[in-house]
């Protein structure tokens, strides 16, 4: 938990920084994930890091039936999730008029989890809203997830360099490849599946590949086929 929680606390801390410098006009720009907007994504970005605060306000469910690699699946990118997903950011979007708005916004949200998430005892047990139950732990490192992923894609939106931070960094590279030894310049992970050595990827580099942010080369694709690593599923 520690690790995770500081992941997300570094993460949510540098993307606040990056908003805080932004002019109104960039929230329109469109971003790698049509049709969001800037504003649309940080608006879904906004909700997902607040998430838990309403999840840790609920009941706990007796016991966990999956973890972080099983939150993501086919399910949750059905295209009755995805519109669902889509048109309630663009809603939410819309009452975040400017950059002073949006940045209070989601500095709101992400530390009212990070509050929330103090006053827990270990083990604590939540459900998601599409019913999984999961550890506390495990549902931190799918925000930790979001909130990495999409910074990516903020990035490339503003045509700005990458912000991902070393800790987030070290918790998505661990959950991508299931545990397998860190990236090129990461953090020593659980124990896996190793990458092949011939990829030498630095751990912003495997994030970008696993998650279709940037494609494999033939030869990349090649190698991560024999190594028998199993990258996640984010939806097509």
């Amino acid at each position: 938990m520690d690790t995770v929680r500081a992941a997300f606390r570094d993460e949510c801390g540098r993307l606040e920084e990056v908003l805080g410098g932004l002019a109104d006009g960039d929230l329109d720009r469109p971003t790698p994930c049509p049709p969001w907007t800037v504003r649309d994504l940080l608006a879904h970005v906004r909700t997902g890091a607040g998430r838990l605060v309403d999840m840790l306000a609920a009941p706990a469910p007796e016991r966990a039936e999956v973890d972080a690699s099983g939150y993501f699946g086919a399910a949750k990118f059905a295209p009755e999730v995805d519109r669902d997903r889509i048109d309630g950011a663009r809603r939410e979007a819309h009452a975040l008029p400017g950059v002073p708005e949006v940045a209070a916004g989601f500095a709101r949200a992400w530390r009212a989890t990070d509050a929330a998430v103090a006053g827990q005892p270990p083990g604590r047990l939540v459900r998601t809203r599409h019913g999984d139950a999961m550890t506390l732990t495990e549902f931190l490192r799918t925000r930790v997830v979001e909130v990495a992923v999409h910074g990516l894609d903020l990035a490339d939106a503003l045509g700005r360099p990458p912000w991902l931070t070393p800790t987030a960094a070290a918790v998505v590279a661990d959950l991508l490849t299931g545990g397998s030894p860190a990236p090129r310049g990461g953090a020593p992970t659980r124990p896996g599946r190793a990458l092949p050595d011939g990829l030498g990827w630095d751990a912003l580099t495997l994030v970008r590949k696993a998650t279709g942010r940037s494609a494999l080369t033939d030869r990349e694709r090649a190698l991560v086929d024999r190594s028998g690593v199993r990258w996640l599923s984010f939806g097509g």
